[in-house]
Formats: structure tokens, sequence, C-alpha cells
């Protein structure tokens, strides 16, 4: 396996990538979508309405902690997850900038 080269992209695209690549899995949205719905859970809620393993879960989280989108607080012998809504809309900014670029198209495409 060859090493990635993000060293030659500028931050704005490795920043993007990093965001993409902790979105791109159907759980994490699902997860994210629950969290919004009920505003804030445990991870015991999420076995439960998405019906994953609490390991696969927890990796779930752990990825979407990573970029900020999620934040946890401990409550007991339990982590209450919620959104980050400064990095949310961070996040909502740099994808509105990205899809928001013209895209200019020849017919002979």
């Amino acid at each position: 396996m060859g090493i990635t080269k993000t060293d030659i992209f500028n931050e704005q695209q490795n920043k993007l990538a990093t965001i993409l690549k902790a979105l791109a899995h159907p759980a994490r949205i699902a997860i994210l979508q629950h969290i919004i719905k009920q505003n804030a859970c445990i991870c015991n809620d999420l076995v439960n309405e998405l019906g994953l393993a609490q390991a696969t879960i927890s990796q779930h989280l752990r990825e979407l902690k990573n970029i900020g989108i999620i934040k946890g607080n401990i409550e007991g012998t339990s982590v209450c997850y919620c959104i980050d809504e400064e990095i949310w809309l961070q996040i909502k900014s740099e994808l509105t900038l990205f899809f928001t670029e013209d895209v200019k198209t020849k017919k002979s495409c």
C-alpha cells in the first residue's frame, strides 16, 4: 500500500478530505441524524436505534469526535453525546464553499 502525499495539497483540501472521510459511512450519518433528532444521546441509545454492536458504535463515535462534530459529556457511567454547534457550522461552511464553486462544462465533455 502506498503512502498518501497529503503534503502536496493545500490545507483546505486536506481539511475537506478529512471531514468527508469521517462522514463517508452510513452509520455515521445515521448517528448524527439520531443525535440531532434527540438533541443528545448515549451510546446505548444508538445501539438500540441502529442495531449495531456497542463496540462498532464506539468506533464510529470516535471518528466523529476526531473531526470535532460531536462532543461528549460524562454523566455517571455513561457519556452523553451532542453536536458541537460551532464545528457543525464550520463544516457546513466548508462544504458550502466547495459545492458553490462554479462548474463550467463544455458540451464535448
